[in-house]
């Protein structure tokens, strides 16, 4: 199967950019309560050197930090503010403050971080929810990335771009600040908090980076494939994504229509235990389905009356091919065709490379597997095999727009690229 009868590889790379900063919080937690009593005495002290800084001395002192930090950073002084609101119980046992000095003490509460400055990679895309500027037989459109930096912390960043008519892509220049939302509410559960955040409207697109929030996300917010989920007249959109600690992984789901607005919350069952699921973009008899790999080798299809709680599923693709032989997972969620559920997996090969090949599934029942491709769709090119973790391409959603699918790919876990696959010879050349 020769990959250049079907595919079309562009040159929009997408490379990580050390320049673009966040601020988070100094602390490794997000909330002082959960400081041990260590840290909280050390809190406590920087307070009480603020609070001994003669008034003069701190206003210079506030207004250096403004000079130093204000074009890489919207509205600083707010987000001073709003961290030591955050910090409220360090504060209260230390009386009365002064404008100046809550401002200064939210700043010596954060620090810069470079939320891409490792890799910019696992992208996924959608249809963009306001198509009111797409061209005419075009298509506008949003692309998510996890984003890595120091010490190898994985956030959610976003980028827009169009598709013509021709079916030519083209990525939104890049924002020059980032943002993070704040936390719109937050739902302590004991399997885990549900959490909302919240952008500002007047943040670009590429300026929105989730940052993790939670305990579980602590070192990582990972490979969230999105998918436009629809239920009757309503779309939502949906990403399943791996929240990390540093010891322990789970799935967990975002939800937005705008993304503006997103809510987070754990996944339970058994089948939630391991990362790599994806959601069908509709439901199947009534029912939610998942395509998870619950074993770390073979794909299993999951069905579930509640779309936050999945068990269970049936073994349905297992590796047959040497390209695979180690695992097989997915890419993304299933993309629907007339012939059937095009389902984008990866394979693991001899010394880890990563490939990226398809199989396709019955529209009523996609526990029956019509097609698999023998060889893969896409691997490594020699110019593609280098980089943070070498010999691999890896996706976590594609789509369809007319007669092709739109694929964004990662490269050696370090920057991303896009292709673009005709699908009648896809089908042509799928077994």
């Amino acid at each position: 199967m020769s990959q250049a009868s079907f595919m079309n590889r562009q040159a929009l790379y997408l490379h990580p950019d050390t320049t673009r900063v966040i601020v988070r919080p100094l602390n490794p937690t997000t909330e002082p309560r959960d400081l041990n009593p260590t840290d909280k005495i050390r809190a406590n002290h920087i307070v009480e050197r603020v609070l001994a800084l003669d008034p003069e001395v701190a206003a210079h002192l506030l207004v250096d930090v403004l000079e130093n930090f204000q074009g890489r950073h919207r509205n600083l002084l707010e987000t001073f503010e709003a961290r030591a609101d955050v910090m409220e119980q360090a504060l209260s046992a230390h009386g009365t403050f002064s404008k100046v000095q809550r401002q200064l003490i939210g700043a010596y509460f954060l620090s810069e971080y470079s939320f891409e400055a490792s890799a910019l990679f696992n992208p996924s895309i959608v249809p963009h929810p306001d198509q009111s500027d797409a061209p005419k037989g075009g298509l506008r459109f949003i692309l998510s990335l996890r984003a890595v930096g120091e010490g190898h912390v994985s956030s959610l960043t976003f980028r827009g771009g169009t598709i013509a008519a021709d079916g030519s892509l083209t990525v939104d220049p890049t924002a020059r600040l980032a943002s993070s939302p704040r936390v719109k509410l937050r739902v302590p559960k004991p399997d885990g908090d549900e959490i909302e955040v919240m952008f500002n409207p007047d943040e670009e697109l590429s300026e929105r980076v989730i940052f993790p929030v939670t305990n579980s996300q602590s070192n990582g917010i990972e490979d969230a494939r999105f998918v436009e989920f629809s239920d009757g007249d309503r779309k939502t959109y949906y990403a399943t994504y791996t929240a990390y600690n540093g010891k322990a992984i789970r799935s967990e789901l975002i939800e937005t229509r705008d993304f503006l607005s997103f809510r987070m919350l754990p996944l339970r069952g058994t089948a939630a235990r391991n990362k790599g699921m994806a959601l069908f973009p509709r439901r199947i008899d009534g029912k939610y389905a998942m395509i998870a790999r619950q074993d770390n080798e073979n794909l299993y299809l999951i069905y579930s009356d509640d779309l936050y709680r999945w068990d269970g599923g049936q073994a349905i693709l297992k590796p047959q091919f040497p390209w695979e032989f180690v695992q097989i997972g997915n890419c993304g969620s299933p993309i629907e065709l007339d012939e059937g559920w095009l389902l984008l997996t990866h394979g693991v090969g001899p010394v880890r490379k990563y490939s990226i090949g398809a199989a396709l599934l019955d529209k009523n029942d996609p526990s029956r597997v019509l097609a698999r491709s023998v060889e893969p769709l896409l691997h490594p090119e020699p110019s593609e095999r280098e980089g943070y973790v070498p010999n691999v391409v890896y996706t976590c959603g594609a789509m369809r727009h007319n007669d092709e699918i739109i694929l964004p790919y990662a490269i050696s876990d370090t920057y991303s690229n896009f292709a673009t696959i005709k699908i009648a010879a896809l089908m042509k050349a799928m077994s």
